[in-house]
C-alpha cells in the first residue's frame, strides 16, 4: 500500500516542479524590469528610457546613473520598487496556485474577463425584457 501511494504521489511532485521550472525559465532578466516610484507611482520601462533625465531607450534600472531623480516627483533612485516585466501577473509568486486560476492572469486579461462578465450579464438582463 506505501509503495502505490509513493507512486501515485511522483507524477504530482514531477509536475510541481515541471511547473516551477517552466516559471523559472519564463522568468524575465532583470534588465527588462520596471520599476515604480514609492513616492509618486512613475514607471520607468527600460524600454522607453527617460528622456527628462538624458536616459536612452534600452537602458536597465541598475545602470542608471546614482544621481537620476524621478521625472515627476524628483525622488532619489533609492525610492524605486522593482514591479516585474510589463504585461506579467501582478503579487507575490507563491500565491499564483491559489484561487481559480485568475491569479496568473495578467492585468489586461483580467479586465477583459471582468468587463466580458458584466457585458453578458448586461445582454442577459436585456434578453429577459424580450420574454414580457
Amino acid at each position: 500500500m506505501d509503495t502505490q501511494e509513493s507512486n501515485e504521489r511522483q507524477p504530482e511532485q514531477e509536475a510541481q516542479t515541471e511547473q516551477t521550472e517552466q516559471t523559472e525559465q519564463q522568468a524575465s532578466p532583470p534588465e527588462r524590469d520596471r520599476y515604480e516610484c514609492l513616492a509618486c507611482g512613475y514607471v520607468y520601462e527600460p524600454q522607453l528610457g527617460d528622456d527628462n533625465g538624458n536616459v536612452p531607450a534600452g537602458t536597465p534600472f541598475a545602470e542608471i546613473h546614482d544621481s537620476w531623480r524621478c521625472p515627476v516627483c524628483g525622488a532619489r533612485k533609492q525610492s524605486f520598487a522593482n514591479v516585474g516585466p510589463k504585461g506579467t501577473a501582478s503579487g507575490f509568486k507563491e500565491n499564483f496556485s491559489y484561487g481559480l486560476g485568475v491569479n496568473t492572469l495578467t492585468p489586461t486579461q483580467k479586465t477583459l474577463l471582468i468587463f466580458g462578465g458584466l457585458g453578458l450579464g448586461v445582454l442577459f438582463m436585456l434578453s429577459l425584457y424580450g420574454l414580457g
